[in-house]
């Protein structure tokens, strides 16, 4: 099983990046959260993998946190998920907003996901509900929105939300959301808040 990939981007897209690995090209199926933090092409990048195999196919599936990964593979443990739904729900909610809804059976959040049906929301809560509340006791601390922030300001919440599933701490992403908006007031999407956010991390 290849668990880990390291080379050099070639193509990517909002669905899948090709790695060079020493001159063979890997194609690695992501979730959006992964896709917005990847590097131009031609420059290196480093993905968590995890290997599905098929019948007729071998595909890999790519993660820049390994926390990230390892929620992809509690997904794929449920009853009628498979690695592209579990992708296609990483990409429609943030990591630590989807522990949240789990474990505390939120089926309305979770139907809101794009592909995540009633059944499925159900087995979701059914099968992975206490499992999702030891991740929250074992990386809970300085995880989450600062309430205040969050009921106010909805894009401030998304953004914060999906820094933190990336990896950065609170205090970090709080500083460089803060920080794009004093200079840029006219961003008033997740998209441009999140890109400006990500570049104004990347230059410490």
């Amino acid at each position: 099983m290849i668990a880990h990939i390291k080379g050099k981007i070639i193509y990517k897209s909002p669905e899948s990046v090709v790695v060079d690995v020493s001159g063979v090209g890997y194609e690695v199926y992501i979730p959006l959260s992964t896709y917005y933090k990847l590097p131009d092409t031609e420059e290196y990048i480093s993905l968590n993998t995890y290997t599905h195999i098929r019948e007729d196919a071998l595909q890999l599936y790519g993660f820049l946190t390994q926390r990230e990964k390892e929620i992809f593979q509690l997904l794929i443990s449920v009853s009628g998920v498979g690695p592209k739904l579990a992708r296609n729900i990483l990409s429609g909610i943030p990591a630590e907003d989807l522990i949240s809804a789990i474990s505390s059976g939120d089926i309305a959040r979770l139907r809101s996901i794009p592909g995540v049906g009633g059944k499925t929301a159900e087995r979701l809560v059914l099968e992975l509900k206490d499992k999702m509340r030891k991740a929250i006791r074992e990386h809970g601390e300085g995880v989450g929105v600062p309430a205040e922030k969050g009921k106010e300001d909805s894009l401030y919440r998304d953004v914060f939300s999906a820094l933190i599933n990336l990896g950065y701490k609170g205090p970090v992403a709080d500083k460089a959301i803060e920080g794009v908006r004093k200079v840029y007031t006219g961003v008033t999407t997740f998209e441009a808040l999140l890109k400006e956010s990500l570049k104004v991390l990347a230059h410490g």
